[in-house]
Parts: C-alpha cells; structure tokens; sequence
C-alpha cells in the first residue's frame, strides 16, 4: 500500500510542476536548459523531417481547410501524449532499470538507423473521413513521438524543458519540415548523424543510471562537433566528387 501511495504522489508531484510558475521562470532563466531544449529541438527537426510529408500526404485527400484541421488535431494529440509521458516517464527514469532499458532501446533506434537499410514505402493515401483521418494522424503523430519522448529522458528529467523542447520539436516538424530537408539534401549525412545523437544520449543515459553524469559543456561539445563535422565532412566529400 505504502509503494501505491508513494507511487500516485510521485506521479502529483511530477505533474504539479507543470503549473509551477518557478519551475517555469527557473527553466526559462537558465541557460543550460535553453541549451538542451535546442538539442531537443535540432534532434526532433532531423528525425521528423521525412515525418511531416508523410502526415501531409495522409490528410491530402481532405478539403484544404479541413487538412490544416486534421493537422492541428494532430498537434493537439502529439501535446497531450508528451504531457502524460513526461510526467509519467520523471517518475519511471528515477529507476536504474528504466534508464538502462531505455538506453538500450536508443541504441537498437540508432543501430536500425544507421546500420538496416530498407526500402522506402509509399504512403498510400486512401480517402477517409475527417474523423478516421484525424485519427490516424493522431496515432502517427504519437508513433512519430515515442522516439524523441525516450531521447529526451536520456538528456534531461527536468517537466518543463523536456515538455518546451517537444513543443517547439513539433511545430518545427510541421512548420520548418522542408528547412530540415533542404539541409539533408545538401548535406545528406546529417539523416546518419542523427542516429548517432541518439547513440551519444543512449550513451548518456545508461552511464547515468549508474551514476556517472556527463556534464553538459561536454554533452553539447560533442553534439556541436558530430552536427558542424558532418557538414564539413559532407562539403568535403561533394567537393571531391565534384572535381
């Protein structure tokens, strides 16, 4: 009975600082946390570039207003899976197993990326309803979030910057989504070089349940490195095949 309570108050608390208004001057004040809602934000924009066009093909066969309808449905739903995740997911992390699972799951997430090709499906896009439409966009957007919502655990535990780093991850999937493929189709290696993000902060994730933290100056150091690296590397290669 004792593990019941205290589980149901971990879980209150947790999602009380959502509406904690210090929670939010501290996060907003701080500037490491700005600097892990950005990795949020760039790990989010270069996994869910290809995601975008695929919603934008799902809701095609719809009226144009009631695309951008099913589309905002679709944001609503990907806000209220990453608010239960969050608040419950704080509360699992805190277990050395949990990390460790979770650091293992980014590590097959980012092996299959980088390592497993596969060919490249066409999305069929078969005239639904508004509703059956919403909904399936819905349950896209919340397969498209379980990736990113472990990912972030394996960088921060704090509610409300991993909550403004998913906010402002999707409506950059939805609004910059071509921003991101112009700049893989410039720099094609970045669509590796986000897997291997997500192989650092698995990394990151399971050292840390056994209590070796890696500091941030050095977490961000190396995601600056492996992100300008790439696209050096990158211009390099296009130069030689140029020439």
């Amino acid at each position: 009975m004792n593990g019941i309570n205290q589980f149901f108050h971990s879980i209150t608390e947790n999602y009380g600082h959502f509406f904690s208004w210090t929670d939010i001057v501290a996060t907003l004040s701080d500037p490491v946390s700005w600097g892990i809602i950005a990795s949020l934000i760039l790990l989010e924009g270069l996994l869910s570039a290809d995601n975008a066009l695929v919603l934008a093909v799902m809701v095609r066969h719809l009226p144009p207003k009631q695309q951008k309808k099913a589309l905002f449905y679709g944001i609503i739903g990907a806000y209220i899976f990453r608010f239960l995740a969050i608040g419950l997911g704080t509360f699992l992390v805190s277990f050395t197993a949990v990390k460790v699972l979770g650091g293992l799951y980014l590590i097959y997430i980012a092996y299959t990326g980088l390592f497993k090709s596969s060919e490249d499906d066409e999305v069929k896009n078969k005239p639904m309803s508004f509703w059956k439409t919403v909904l399936m966009v819905e349950l896209m957007d919340i397969a498209f979030s379980i990736d990113s919502v472990v990912a972030a655990f394996g960088i921060s535990s704090k509610v409300w910057v991993l909550f403004l780093g998913g906010i402002l991850g999707v409506l950059m999937m939805r609004g910059v989504a071509q921003v991101f493929l112009k700049l893989i189709d410039r720099f094609p290696e970045l669509e590796k070089t986000a897997f291997i993000m997500i192989a650092i902060i698995a990394v990151k994730m399971i050292i840390g349940a056994f209590g070796i933290e890696m500091s941030h100056v050095l977490f961000f150091a190396i995601l600056i490195i492996v992100f300008v690296g790439t696209m050096i590397l990158s211009s390099m290669r296009h130069k030689k095949n140029s020439n």
